[in-house]
């Protein structure tokens, strides 16, 4: 196995599905478990490996996210591609290295204060964003996020 290209980086994988739960009961019987902090009515946070992880997300929520229509995944392959970083300066230089290569801005800058995000399009099209959260809001857990649901996002 090749050692990874940015160390400490963590991979978040966000796929859609029409019932959470039975979708996690689905996920269980595999052998996979969840984070309760980051797991709601709306989401479940899958750990795949030690920096790597599947957001299971309602379509309600993925759509949200999603900057485009919602593929339907018997017809399409869809995904939204996620990785950290180690800072919000590091995050806009990563989004500009995409967008200096050929990618193509999906959206400005997302502050959600404790989260800093830019978001691409690659030479495909597939999306990805790029983001910094502070450590000391990881371990607040859904307060952190109850907080950005309630209006808390500001563009850059």
């Amino acid at each position: 196995m090749t050692k990874p290209a940015h160390p400490g980086r963590m991979l978040f994988v966000n796929i859609p599905v029409a019932d959470l739960e039975r979708s996690k009961a689905f996920f269980a019987e595999l052998g996979f478990g969840f984070d309760p902090a980051f797991t709601d009515e709306t989401a479940a946070c899958m750990p795949v490996g030690e920096h790597a992880f599947v957001m299971l997300l309602t379509r309600g929520k993925f759509a949200d996210l999603a900057k485009l229509p919602m593929a339907d995944p018997t017809t399409h392959t869809l995904g939204l591609y996620c990785f950290s970083v180690s800072s919000r300066d590091e995050a806009d230089s990563v989004g500009a290295a995409a967008l200096a290569a050929g990618g193509t801005e999906a959206d400005g800058a997302e502050d959600h204060g404790f989260m800093y995000a830019r978001s691409f399009y690659d030479l495909d099209g597939h999306g990805w964003q790029v983001m910094w959260m502070d450590p000391a809001a990881v371990e607040q857990g859904p307060a952190a996020f109850a907080a950005s649901a309630q209006g808390a996002h500001t563009p850059a």
